[in-house]
């Protein structure tokens, strides 16, 4: 059993673990590598989407062995809730148009409806970029409304609302090591 500390979040509040600590290192290796082989020679702009991305790709940028830059952008489409409202807003922290002829790839939490990811494609796409794609930590395919693709994949999961690891409900939970199925009961389901 994982602890998550007495002052931390009881273990009540999760359903399951859906990803432990161990499993989401191979993942980030696993992807890590793919994306250095994919982009070497290329020049690479790796964006967080913050905020659910930025632990996750913290850990990715740093086993990546090939020279990136990075950015930031903010793009939301649940405020506090437990489901996407389907408006999605977007927020650039640095000048995208500088990285013209670059090969950006967006990293994101997870792909849930799809609208989030086609909305930042639709933005990304008139930038310049020599090439727009994205990573997901997690794939929640059931849910999908919106048909985008995303070229690298952490791991597929069923429809669960989760936590952990820069994942969060109403900014709880972002700080665990491991990724759980939050209860029911915490969210009002």
């Amino acid at each position: 059993m994982i602890q998550t500390g007495p002052d931390k979040y009881p273990m009540s509040d999760f359903k399951e673990i859906i990803a432990s600590k161990a499993e989401i290192k191979q993942i980030v290796s696993r992807i890590a590598g793919q994306i250095s082989s994919s982009y070497a020679g290329k020049k690479l702009l790796v964006c967080g989407i913050l905020k659910g991305a930025f632990i996750f790709m913290s850990d990715l940028v740093r086993q990546i062995t090939i020279p990136a830059e990075l950015t930031f952008m903010k793009a939301s489409s649940y405020g506090g809730g437990a489901s996407s409202s389907g408006d999605v807003k977007v927020a650039e922290f640095s000048e995208l148009a500088a990285y013209g002829g670059f090969d950006i790839l967006g990293i994101d939490d997870i792909l849930d409806t799809g609208r989030t990811l086609c909305r930042l494609k639709e933005h990304l796409s008139a930038k310049g970029f020599a090439s727009v794609e994205f990573c997901a930590l997690l794939d929640k395919a059931e849910r999908r409304e919106s048909e985008i693709s995303v070229k690298y994949v952490g791991k597929k999961i069923k429809n669960e609302f989760v936590v952990g690891y820069g994942l969060d409900y109403a900014e709880k939970y972002r700080d665990l090591p491991f990724i759980a199925a939050l209860d029911d009961k915490i969210y009002g389901n």
